[in-house]
């Protein structure tokens, strides 16, 4: 008997990596981005209608504890990072007894988990950029733009109002008003030289193509505009689009969305638009088969947040510490860092989580450690 056919993994046929955008200056603009976002949701229900019911967090948590079963474990230990700790989260729901030493790094908010987890995080990316532009005026031998915080910003904002009159050449690319945030707050989430300096270069890149008609990008930043561009990395999005919105139904109307962004556009000018943008689940095909999961639990756990995250911020780490009531919360402060055990190089951090993971001891307390990075 010939072997079934095997069914590729689910790709929707993106134009883009991520479904994530701003709505942009204007209701013009925000009604650009609602057609995209619309497109999006509509190329998964042509090419993967009949996968996208089952691409759900609950499901997956149900695939691990199988994989537990076949391994003839009974017990399973989980890491889990960003979208991880969630799943690790309701991982612990389902499976109480079955789980072992977890650790849940750069939590999401298990009630504000779902396509807008991001909804929040607006003023932690301009706090970042303001301690951003700082580092880059004490580097103006370096970088040319500006030997003040404020003067360094002012080079962004210019930038800013180039691309909503035009999109930015840079290299094979047209960067526009509702692409450059992304560019931006993709590198906020770490507070180390080199990622600063990364971002630093691609300021100047972008200064360039503003005042002189074109640029080209450094290496870095043309992989991320490829993965935004391009539907090079279409799987990556489309997946994390139909487990966002297989688990979590959110509003269908527009104007929720633009409500919200024009509310919030002067406390958050230049995130507020991206953060609060409307996404492919307003769209989606089906609701959620399934309820959301409630995270409430007192399974032992340790929560590894930074204080300055700017992806899940504190506050999610602090909501998931309340939904499970057996964990501890060790904060690493002063340090903006979205990822922190075995990434950022704190010592104190990784030197604790390893001792958890040894010996399955939480430690008898919350914990604080200094946000200093692995030099």
């Amino acid at each position: 008997m010939d072997r079934p056919a095997r069914r590729p993994p689910l790709d929707c046929g993106w134009p883009t990596g991520t479904f994530t955008r701003s709505a942009g200056p204007d209701r013009a603009s925000f009604d650009r981005l609602t057609s995209f976002e619309r497109d999006l949701a509509a190329r998964c229900a042509r090419r993967s209608g009949d996968l996208l019911p089952h691409a759900t967090t609950r499901n997956t948590a149900r695939d691990m504890d199988l994989l537990r079963a076949v391994l003839g474990e009974s017990k399973l230990s989980y890491l889990g990072y960003s979208y991880g700790t969630y799943l690790g989260a309701v991982y612990t729901q389902m499976f109480p007894q079955r789980a072992d030493r977890v650790v849940l790094d750069s939590a999401v908010d298990p009630e504000s988990y779902g396509a807008r987890v991001l909804r929040e995080a607006g003023p932690a990316n301009e706090v970042a950029l303001r301690d951003w532009a700082d580092w880059v005026a004490r580097h103006q031998d370096r970088y040319g733009l500006g030997s003040t915080g404020p003067q360094v910003l002012a080079v962004v904002d210019g930038i800013w109002a180039a691309a909503t009159r035009r999109p930015l050449r840079v290299g094979d690319y047209q960067v526009d008003r509702q692409s450059l945030p992304f560019l931006l707050l993709n590198r906020l989430s770490d507070d180390r030289d080199e990622t600063h300096a990364d971002l630093a270069q691609t300021v100047q890149v972008l200064r360039q193509a503003a005042t002189t008609g074109s640029a080209t990008p450094t290496a870095s930043l043309a992989d991320t505009v490829s993965f935004l561009l391009t539907g090079a990395e279409s799987a990556t999005g489309s997946v994390q689009a139909a487990i966002l919105c297989g688990d979590v139904p959110v509003s269908r109307d527009p104007e929720d969305y633009w409500r919200d962004i024009r509310t919030h556009r002067a406390s958050e000018p230049r995130f507020g638009e991206l953060t609060r943008a409307i996404t492919p689940c307003a769209f989606w095909p089906q609701q959620p088969r399934e309820r959301p999961t409630v995270v409430r639990n007192a399974v032992p756990a340790l929560i590894v947040q930074s204080t300055g995250d700017t992806r899940t911020i504190y506050r999610h780490g602090q909501a998931m510490h309340r939904a499970l009531t057996g964990s501890r919360l060790l904060t690493l402060r002063d340090a903006r860092i979205h990822g922190v055990f075995g990434n950022y190089g704190n010592a104190c951090v990784d030197g604790l989580v390893i001792a958890y993971l040894a010996d399955g001891t939480l430690p008898a307390s919350d914990l604080d450690c200094v946000g200093t990075a692995a030099p």
